[in-house]
């Protein structure tokens, strides 16, 4: 099983037009530009709207000791590292504050299939379906998996992902990561 492997630090930065941030895009799938699903890490400078994405699912959480408000059509949540991540319509109102300094977010957008990132810690297992796009990352421990009786640990920082060759059970270790499942 040949699980692909994107270092945060081996993508450029890009800015923002609204001079916010940058957004550094770790996976375009199955095509950089007519992408089903977009993963990337984001470093939020300053308050501000959200770009908008017309019949997007967004998926945001954020990564490290951050802290943020997002209000999404007018509704305010509060979310920080240990938040489960939130899910909102890519052509919602959103507006992010953020608390205490410049904060990292990790996002999974999807343009059609359907899917679902999480918050992990622990040992987890999950039953992945033959087809869907499967990833993790972590941004402050390393986490270890078995997938295919295959053992696969990645460094902090890292994306490992796989369109699953088979039904599957993932089952891995972790301090904390991010999880996503996008099904075929």
């Amino acid at each position: 099983m040949n699980w692909h492997h994107v270092p945060l630090d081996s993508v450029a930065a890009t800015p923002w037009r609204n001079g916010g941030g940058t957004t550094r895009e770790l996976l375009a799938w199955p095509h950089q530009r007519e992408w089903s699903a977009r993963v990337s890490v984001a470093d939020i400078a300053s308050a501000g709207p959200f770009s908008n994405y017309p019949e997007v699912v967004r998926w945001f959480a954020v990564l490290g000791d951050g802290r943020v408000k997002l209000r999404v059509d007018g509704h305010e949540h509060a979310l920080n590292g240990q938040s489960q991540p939130l899910r909102f319509a890519g052509e919602s109102d959103v507006h992010c504050d953020i608390e205490g300094g410049p904060t990292q977010d990790f996002n999974l957008m999807l343009r059609g299939p359907s899917g679902r990132l999480e918050r992990v810690s622990s040992r987890q297992e999950r039953a992945c379906r033959k087809g869907s796009l499967v990833g993790v990352y972590s941004h402050d421990h390393e986490v270890v998996f078995m997938a295919v009786e295959v053992r696969i640990a990645i460094p902090p920082r890292t994306l490992a992902w796989n369109v699953m060759p088979t039904d599957e059970r993932v089952d891995f270790t972790t301090a904390g990561a991010l999880w996503f499942e996008v099904l075929p």
